[in-house]
């Protein structure tokens, strides 16, 4: 393994990639900490230990506590992310979107535009509520949280966050563009880990005081690591449809004539499901907090608090609908068959056309129920033991760890990638083939 990471630092060009993301992480890291103009940050937190099990603790969690804090960088990445992924509905919807998607290259460019724009029309959107949020948290409570709010307060904060949601944008492209890759995910990546300095010293001052026995503490990091692996496995894993391509003569040439597959995964829909099911699920909570404690919705926080059976129940029921929607809007077998027939490709047994699309779709559809389940049982499970067990040091749940996990594999491949085009030996072993190979 050491020679492995020494290799990484003898290629100038990967030395120099992983030199700017670093830098590029500094540069986010500090931002963090500059604080919006007009808020009291010692007021916020008090106010803010309230809305922990809300949406906005959700969103907190994204953007590496930035939010609570009330920094530039409160917005974070999220408003990027919000833009790409309505984008992406609306492919699935609306013709023109469609069109752009597959038009290649200068497709990609309008639609990156296009979520530029999102981002910077959903951003104004989101800091205008963030600033009566700011407000509002404040009187409720009887904390100067704003000491003057007003207009002056209301456009510096727009102007303050949507700024800086421009600028962890541009951070993100250049991470991707001339660091190591997948800029947007690294920085949810780096946000997320960097609570875990904090939640382990917590766990250790809790062990010292004698409040977390070193049963329970052990119980927990191997929870920890079966966690981890069965994300990893669930990630890796893919259902292989073989594909054979015919022989076709074009001129004095004749094309054609291998065999191939198509890599169906089993969690095609990523962490995105898990999203799109804890801001359902928390907007009840988050709606009751803004009530007063008279009012008949203010109960809707115990009917749906996080121990509690309906919540968790629900949860899961809703995660597993949205990985079978957004795995149908991001992968279509129709476009799938088409393009497999336009190359005179065919899957053995199958008709091209109609019929290969349809079995596609019932290969998918059969796949993605053990990936939605698992994405239900991952998002679940962990957070109630860890909630039952009291313990700090686990600041996040499974959906940081599917993000975590998923990233550092994404990352993973773009370094081995790397050292394979150089000749270098990566950091996955791969079996070799024996035996000849069949024409």
């Amino acid at each position: 393994m050491l020679d492995k990471l020494r290799n990484i630092f003898q290629i100038p060009e990967l030395r120099r990639r992983l030199g700017w993301t670093a830098l590029m992480f500094a540069v986010y890291r500090l931002g963090e900490h500059v604080p919006t103009p007009g808020v009291n940050a010692k007021a916020l937190a008090g106010a803010f230990e309230s809305q922990r099990g809300t949406l906005f603790g959700l969103y907190d969690l994204f953007v590496g506590g930035a939010f609570s804090r009330a920094t530039i960088f409160a917005l974070g990445i999220m408003p990027y992310i919000s833009s790409s992924i309505i984008l992406q509905l609306l492919g699935a919807v609306v013709p023109y979107f469609e069109k752009l998607r597959k038009e290649g290259e200068e497709g990609q460019k309008k639609l990156t535009q296009l979520t530029r724009y999102g981002t910077v029309f959903i951003s104004i959107i989101q800091s205008f509520a963030y600033s009566v949020f700011l407000v509002n948290m404040g009187a409720s409570r009887g904390l100067s949280v704003v000491p003057d709010p007003g207009f002056l307060f209301t456009f510096s904060t727009i102007i303050t966050q949507t700024t800086g949601t421009i600028f962890v944008m541009w951070l993100g492209e250049k991470i991707t563009e001339i660091g190591i890759g997948n800029g947007i995910s690294l920085i949810i990546f780096l946000n997320i880990l960097g609570r875990a300095p904090n939640a382990v010293f917590a766990a250790v001052d809790s062990f010292r005081g004698g409040t977390l026995s070193l049963f329970t503490a052990l119980f927990v990091l191997t929870l920890m690591v079966l966690v981890i692996a069965a994300v990893v496995l669930m990630t890796q894993a893919v259902r292989k449809i073989p594909v054979q391509y015919a022989k076709r003569i074009v001129g004095r040439r004749m094309y054609g004539g291998s065999n191939t597959h198509i890599p169906l995964r089993v969690n095609t829909a990523g962490v995105i499901p898990i999203i799109f099911a804890s801001s359902v699920m928390i907007l009840p909570t988050t709606v009751a907090g803004f009530m007063p404690p008279g009012s008949p919705l203010a109960g809707l926080s115990q009917w749906f608090s996080p121990m509690g059976f309906l919540y968790n129940f629900f949860y899961g029921l809703i995660i597993v609908f949205f990985t079978y929607f957004y795995t149908a809007v991001v992968l279509n077998p129709n476009d799938l068959a088409e393009n497999m027939r336009k190359y005179g490709g065919f899957v053995p047994g199958i008709r091209p056309g109609r019929k290969t699309a349809e079995y596609i779709d019932r290969v998918l559809s059969r796949i993605t129920l053990p990936g939605a389940i698992f994405l239900a049982l991952i998002a679940v499970l962990p957070d109630l033991i860890i909630a039952r067990t009291g313990l700090p040091f686990l600041g996040f749940g499974g959906t940081s760890v599917l993000i975590v996990v998923g990233v550092a594999l994404d990352t993973l491949q773009q370094i081995e990638s790397h050292l394979l085009m150089r000749h270098y030996e990566g950091f996955v072993k791969r079996g070799r083939i024996r035996g000849r190979q069949r024409m």
